[in-house]
């Protein structure tokens, strides 16, 4: 008897600490989930009191969703353009958080590791370069049996960051992409059929041999796909590794808003295909009890959270931009 009632105030504290969490809620980028993920999982250790709930939507979702205010949070890998900006109630800040790579891709047989550059892979995703064996990618892989086969294009379906980054490069390696194409979260794509999130893409290439996509590095690890080396402003096809996206940063022209494109940069060891990712926070929060929660879960993040970013294929903040951000992370008011 004594034990079915240490069980019942087991179960009813239990009770009450669920019912005393605050729920906070945030959707976009599924390019950062995976360490955004991880980082609620371990805050919940430090603060029980909070619990988030992220969708990984897509970028565009996220725009959309804070802007609506359906969320307390937005999240994107493409920066709001000025004229979303400004139809938000109220200041929405770009918080950002860590960079990444953007992969390409593909389902070949014996996951063979291509060299690719930027015009090769503009006349694929125009739909120009429609063969394996095609010339313009023969040419930099002389030592890989390209079959002759048909190159099936998978690109993302919904409004993606993934996609802004990869089309903001393609813009900057290609005149005939920026000219027909352009960089956006969603475009109309020349070639190729669509996959949901970055999950999505994967998931395409993987069963689809044959197949190119582009996906975050975290992403192409996880589904044990091949991605190429990227020829690179200096001319250097570089592996896309956590070092190689730090030296990229390192190169980032950052603005006070902290809108800033890193693609393409110069440096001999600098990954071409990256970008950085944003939290969208209001900031006047207009509940104070979670602006607060908000702000203390940011302010853990970068002091604990930033550390955890390389093992998971991320590059952190440098140490002066994230004190920038905690800067502005403290004007936040509620």
């Amino acid at each position: 008897m004594k034990k079915s009632i240490l069980t019942l105030a087991a179960l009813v504290g239990l009770s009450l600490t669920a019912s005393a969490q605050m729920l906070i809620n945030g959707a976009g980028a599924t390019f950062p989930q995976p360490i955004y993920t991880k980082w609620f999982d371990e805050y919940a250790k430090v603060d029980p009191s909070v619990r988030f709930n992220y969708q990984g939507i897509g970028s565009g979702g996220g725009q959309k969703q804070i802007l609506a205010e359906t969320v307390d949070f937005g999240a994107s890998d493409g920066p709001m353009s000025d004229e979303n900006l400004a139809k938000a109630p109220r200041p929405l800040w770009h918080i950002p958080t860590v960079a990444g790579a953007v992969v390409v891709i593909y389902n070949l047989p014996g996951d063979p590791v291509l060299k690719l550059d930027g015009p090769a892979l503009a006349g694929i995703f125009l739909g120009t370069v429609t063969k394996w064996n095609d010339p313009a990618i023969a040419a930099q892989n002389p030592d890989v049996k390209l079959p002759d086969q048909d190159i099936i294009v998978v690109h993302r379906s919904d409004g993606s960051g993934t996609s802004y980054i990869f089309t903001d490069y393609l813009s900057s390696v290609s005149p005939d992409w920026k000219s027909k194409v352009g960089k956006n979260t969603a475009v109309s794509w020349p070639a190729g059929i669509g996959g949901k999130g970055n999950a999505g893409v994967a998931g395409q290439v993987k069963q689809s041999p044959g197949s190119i996509g582009y996906v975050e590095l975290a992403y192409a690890h996880q589904n044990k796909l091949a991605f190429a080396d990227i020829k690179n402003a200096s001319g250097n096809y570089i592996t896309p590794t956590v070092a190689a996206v730090v030296d990229a940063l390192a190169t980032a022209a950052v603005p006070d808003d902290f809108r800033f494109s890193m693609v393409n940069p110069p440096g001999a060891k600098a990954y071409p295909i990256a970008g950085a990712t944003w939290l969208l926070v209001y900031g006047q929060q207009k509940d104070a009890a979670k602006g607060k929660k908000l702000v203390d879960f940011l302010k853990w993040a970068f002091a604990y959270g930033e550390p955890m970013a390389a093992s998971m294929d991320y590059a952190p903040l440098p140490d002066k931009l994230r004190d920038w951000v905690i800067r502005r992370v403290n004007r936040i008011q509620y």
